[in-house]
């Protein structure tokens, strides 16, 4: 299955790409290559897909070729979203051998990694087929990657969790403890709450979710650590009146099963840090 998602604005992708072509060509460039190959060799290489999965940072990998060299042509054969195979092109790309040598190992750095993570994700996706459950993302991102990180899960079939701190207010165990507890922390976040804003609370038992309950407040509750039987109970408790998510300990071997509970989300770290780079290469 192909999940068509539109593509990020290239303006906010370059900064990340730069910082990267920055690090990895050094102060003086790709010295091997200026070295070896002639500035007038042309070639065409490839993108392939050494295993299967669903193919993210095509447009990041895009960004790379081009800003070592605008004049390479490049055609993408599988978008952003689309599965791939072992021996699948994924980007064919056209013109200085040099320059594709340069922009090569950060294209693919990307390129592999959100691959990873959208594979990963079709996989937690797969899981609540024929449910109302959706499986979400996390903050748990690597630092300075959230943006295409959080794409690549929308790739997979997934849906994002917030951005950052700023996107919605979020109560975990700790703020209640500082605040003097689910009453006085849901009241003191209502009253600063712009009427855009949601308000999600973190529940860890039945006797908490009971007290969210009984106070206006939330628009969103979040079971945390509870087992299925006890998810299934909070659902039940909950009736609709707040959206619902499960979190921690959200594995892939358990994702079908919490469905049954009729929750509406699944957040899962795991989506980002735990993926696997997937293996791609370039060739000649």
């Amino acid at each position: 299955m192909t999940v068509d998602i539109p593509r990020l604005p290239d303006l906010i992708l370059e900064p990340l790409v730069r910082n990267a072509l920055f690090e990895d060509l050094g102060q003086y460039g790709d010295v091997t290559t200026r070295a070896v190959i002639p500035a007038s060799v042309q070639y065409e290489a490839r993108i392939n897909a050494r295993e299967a999965g669903v193919v993210s940072g095509m447009q990041i990998a895009e960004i790379a070729f081009r800003l070592v060299d605008p004049a390479l042509q490049i055609r993408t054969v599988l978008r952003d979203g689309q599965p791939c195979n072992p021996g699948d092109a994924l980007m064919e790309i056209n013109g200085s051998a040099a320059s594709i040598l340069s922009a090569e190992r950060v294209a693919l750095n990307f390129a592999g990694r959100l691959t990873g993570i959208a594979t990963l994700t079709s996989k937690f996706a797969a899981q609540t087929a024929g449910t109302k459950t959706r499986v979400t993302c996390t903050r748990k991102t690597t630092p300075g990657l959230r943006i295409v990180e959080k794409q690549a899960v929308l790739h997979g079939g997934g849906y994002n969790h917030r951005y950052s701190l700023s996107d919605a207010i979020m109560i975990k165990d700790n703020h209640i403890a500082a605040a003097g507890g689910i009453a006085a922390v849901l009241n003191a976040a209502r009253a600063s709450a712009s009427h855009m804003m949601r308000v999600e609370i973190e529940v860890d038992t039945l006797e908490q979710l009971s007290e969210v309950l009984e106070t206006v407040g939330a628009d969103v509750v979040l079971f945390d650590n509870m087992d299925t039987d006890t998810l299934r109970e909070a659902v039940g408790m909950t009736a609709g009146r707040m959206i619902t998510e499960a979190s921690g300990n959200m594995k892939l071997d358990r994702i079908a099963e919490v469905c049954t509970t009729g929750v509406d989300y699944i957040s899962s770290g795991a989506l980002t840090h735990s993926a696997q780079t997937l293996d791609l290469g370039l060739d000649f």
